[in-house]
């Protein structure tokens, strides 16, 4: 009896040091680190890329983008304004409870909040309404040809869990509140939060009850932001991390050459842009008194035929950039006459200054970010330097996203850099938040230049209902041409974005940047 039980404790010794020994980790880097673990108070693409491996929403995307059935099983449009969602059974949030249509309802409406930065989206989507525990429905006061694209940005939060925890509204980032769902998180989704500490590390694990199949091997998660380029690559060359997606342009050659290291090459649906406050009738930061020189277009157009956009591709960029005409995060939507950007021409743009009334230039403060898009600060400085050739003094306020998105969203800024993108292809997801006047529900809510245009605002609302796909696509183009020959803003390019691995790690690299962990494998 004694040698079965020796036995019997043998083999199960054996068996947890085999599973011990296939256990795999992740240990994933970028730049920057997420914002927030609740998912609706900021709309930034890696704290939505973190949280939505917790979190789920009721469809999302397959590799290629395509948008494929999740917390929904299947839907249908049963009236004009009416569309019904059928919810997948037998669904647990990571606390065991059960995950119902009362969830989904809850949700929405909390997307909704003031605080969210996903209002508008929620907002589009319309009412949600319970009709069982297995089925929602979204009413709506006028058409949403793009309902699905929309349901795509909220991940679902269990509603019990958020009262229970006191986190029934989003959270305030911008004025630095704190909650429950700032470093704690209950979601449906492949990996549970183990722990959360900010600008150090988030580690998740892999969920064992969860409902669907993961195709990789990854147990465990360790995200840490590594602000510094050399650093960053240093630790994927030391193996001391296995995964960055920002690889710096000037490093890819030689990581390329390294037979333990991967690169994965791929364009991001992201624009990255500059804009300007024409709002205020004088500048914060800048040396004109009594008036603010944005609100002049030949001003703007200045600016824009300053900025000698191929260089920048050349030499900052390193060729990994797709400098475009248009302000849309994909070239889906766009046409020839969007995509061409007015020319590179430094005596137009003095000539215009002076035209405006600045024939010797003048002083502005260009806010940046220097963690959040490929060589952000760098592109700031080397616009500053062009600027300087037309007499316009630019001073570069670079800081880290987490000071530097709060700060444009208390339109504290003269002029600032910003990149727009993520899995829609549709312009609609641009015209509404980026491009349209602030409305105060969540159109506008990143125009943070707050000017208005009352042709570009008619066009965007017309294109947001209208069913008819070529009537749509033609109202689209006009509101895209309103804003370009406006200069309300000022794109510069969509941005390459190949990331950089261990040899032994398969990951997807989607073309929104997103790092979906239940893909990934680590030999």
């Amino acid at each position: 009896m004694q040698r079965t039980r020796t036995l019997l404790v043998a083999a199960v010794c054996a068996a947890l040091f085999a599973t011990a020994a296939v256990a795999k980790t992740l240990r994933w880097s970028t730049q920057g680190d997420p914002q927030t673990m609740d998912p609706y108070s900021q709309n930034e693409q890696l704290t939505n890329n973190v949280n939505g491996q917790i979190y789920e929403k009721l469809v999302d995307r397959d590799k290629q983008l395509n948008i494929v059935p999740v917390l929904a099983t299947s839907w249908q449009q049963v009236s004009p304004l009416v569309w019904r969602f059928k919810l997948r059974p037998n669904v647990k949030f990571h606390d065991g409870t059960p995950f119902t249509a009362d969830d989904v309802v809850f949700s929405i409406e909390r997307a909704k909040h003031p605080n969210s930065q996903l209002r508008q989206y929620a907002n589009a989507a319309g009412t949600p309404v319970k009709v069982d525990d297995l089925t929602v429905e979204f009413r709506q006061d006028k058409p949403n040809p793009i309902l699905l694209e929309h349901l795509t940005t909220v991940q679902i939060m269990s509603k019990a869990w958020s009262v229970r925890n006191k986190s029934e509204k989003p959270l305030d980032f911008k004025n630095k509140e704190e909650t429950f769902a700032s470093r704690n998180a209950n979601g449906t989704g492949p990996y549970t939060l183990v722990s959360r500490e900010p600008d150090i590390k988030t580690v998740l694990k892999r969920n064992p009850g969860w409902w669907n199949k993961h195709e990789g091997n990854v147990d465990e998660v360790i995200y840490r932001p590594i602000a510094s380029d050399g650093t960053r690559v240093a630790a994927l060359l030391s193996g001391e991390v296995d995964l960055i997606q920002d690889p710096p342009p000037q490093d890819l050659a030689r990581l390329r050459g390294n037979p333990q290291v991967k690169v994965i090459d791929g364009m991001e649906n992201r624009i990255v842009f500059f804009g300007f406050d024409q709002f205020r009738d004088e500048l914060q930061y800048s040396s004109v008194k009594g008036k603010n020189p944005f609100k002049d277009k030949r001003v703007r157009q200045a600016f824009y035929q300053a900025i000698d956009i191929e260089a920048i591709k050349a030499k900052t960029m390193r060729g990994m950039s797709f400098p475009t005409g248009a302000n849309t995060p994909s070239d889906k939507p766009s046409t020839p006459d969007l995509e061409k950007r007015f020319p590179y021409d430094r005596a137009a743009a003095k000539k215009l200054l002076a035209d405006a009334g600045y024939p010797n230039g003048f002083e502005v403060t260009l806010d940046c970010p220097n963690n959040r898009y490929i060589n952000d600060e760098e592109i700031c400085v080397a616009v500053a330097a062009m600027l300087a050739q037309i007499d316009v003094k630019i001073r570069v306020n670079a800081m880290p996203k987490a000071t530097y998105f709060p700060k444009l969203e208390k339109n504290d800024t003269s002029m600032y850099m910003l990149g727009w993108g993520g899995a829609i292809t549709d312009a609609q997801t641009t015209l509404d938040p980026v491009l349209h006047s602030k409305d105060g529900k969540g159109k506008g809510d990143y125009n943070y230049g707050r000017y208005v245009n009352a042709k570009l605002d008619e066009l965007t609302d017309q294109a947001a209902v209208e069913t008819d796909p070529e009537k749509r696509k033609a109202i689209i183009s006009e509101a895209l041409m309103t804003h370009k020959n406006e200069f309300l803003n000022l794109p510069l390019h969509r941005q390459v974005i190949p990331w950089a691995s261990r040899s032994g790690v398969k990951v997807v690299h989607r073309a929104d940047n997103w790092v979906e962990l239940a893909w990934v494998s680590v030999e």
